[in-house]
């Protein structure tokens, strides 16, 4: 069977319930869903709709109460720390509001880092190829306060690039941006999932953000409310132009 014809990401029935004192607070009631290979889903919701947990479950940060949660059909409930942690280092790449950068190390450093985890060779090469890839190939010995915010979450995206992962995490990716940036940051992730065919799995609460996605699944309340598929996905380069002549 070919690989492709396995959904990335496939869910039956998950759900989530924290422990508060004596209060049982259900995060998540039942959410069934597959993404395919090759995918640009935006996730969006209310504060409070589920939307950080499922992400925290998609990326093996947290486990399911309940349910079936496959990754590239790998039963990932009930998995031990380690093997979640090598699961995590091997297909996913991860890209966060924050950036996550360490404040005092070099781009191809910070690259390098899921590399040097995962004891890779070539690492030296492989991380200047990806922040080649992210339009960063001059800015490799530069520290993160050095660098605008649009450049530090292109060193992100190259650290979650580097491992050549199915899935790319980004969380918020554009919360911290200005407008134009936002639209680079994006632009970058919509040529990732295009040319390279990467999924690409986004958690926003932009509406323009989330239209930039062929899909929107959105939360209320631990469940699926809706999953709408996006005819004319907004392409992040025409708003770039529109900028710039604006």
């Amino acid at each position: 069977m070919d690989g492709h014809s396995i959904p990335v990401i496939r869910m039956r029935d998950v759900c989530k319930v924290f422990a508060l004192g004596d209060i049982a607070v259900h995060a998540l009631r039942g959410i069934s869903l597959d993404i395919a290979h090759g995918e640009f889903v935006a996730i969006m919701g209310p504060s409070g709709s589920g939307k950080s947990t499922l992400m925290n479950i998609i990326g093996c940060l947290d486990q399911a109460t309940s349910g079936s949660y496959q990754l590239n059909g790998i039963e990932v409930s009930g998995l031990s720390d380690d093997e979640l942690a090598g699961i995590r280092n091997r297909e996913l790449g991860f890209v966060f509001q924050s950036f996550n950068l360490l404040p005092r190390v070099s781009a191809i450093e910070q690259v390098e880092l899921p590399l040097l985890y995962a004891g890779a060779s070539q690492r030296r090469e492989r991380a200047a190829a990806a922040l080649a890839a992210v339009g960063l190939a001059d800015r490799q010995d530069h520290r993160p306060t050095e660098m605008s915010g649009g450049q530090q979450q292109r060193v992100a995206i190259a650290r979650a690039l580097v491992n050549e992962p199915s899935l790319i995490l980004a969380d918020e990716p554009t919360g911290a941006l200005d407008t134009r940036t936002s639209e680079e940051i994006m632009a970058l992730l919509q040529d990732l999932n295009t040319a390279r065919g990467l999924t690409v799995v986004m958690v926003t609460h932009e509406p323009d953000i989330a239209h930039h996605a062929g899909r929107i699944l959105t939360l209320r309340d631990g469940l699926l409310s809706s999953d709408e598929r996006v005819a004319q996905p907004r392409q992040a380069r025409d708003e770039l132009s529109r900028l710039v002549a604006a």
